[in-house]
């Protein structure tokens, strides 16, 4: 259960990795509701990690959750803000896939 939280607190991450994008992109009110939508999923992202953390070795579950949070923070930026996929970036991004796949399989 503590990683299926921990896969949840990471996708947080990336929310709150996307608010901040399109509250830059945004004007008026509706920057504000971007950023609002960040500080909630900020406060669900720390809190579920912070849960985690008290069964879950801290190093592992730390770099699962920046390592979800780092994939899928490009992912949204290629998908929604038109970032470039270069062959680099996604070479680079499988690597970090295979780090996080890595550190839950040694970690008990």
């Amino acid at each position: 259960m503590n990683w299926i939280l921990l896969i949840i607190a990471g996708c947080f991450e990336v929310a709150f990795a996307a608010c901040l994008g399109k509250a830059k992109e945004a004007t008026g009110m509706e920057a504000t509701y971007w950023y609002i939508g960040f500080v909630i999923c900020l406060a669900i992202s720390m809190l579920l990690l912070v849960k985690v953390t008290q069964v879950l070795p801290i190093g592992t579950a730390y770099a699962v959750w920046t390592g979800i949070g780092a994939v899928g923070t490009v992912l949204i930026g290629i998908l929604v803000f038109n970032e470039p996929a270069t062959f680099w970036r996604m070479f680079f991004i499988s690597t970090l896939i295979a780090s996080v796949v890595g550190l839950k399989v040694v970690s008990n």
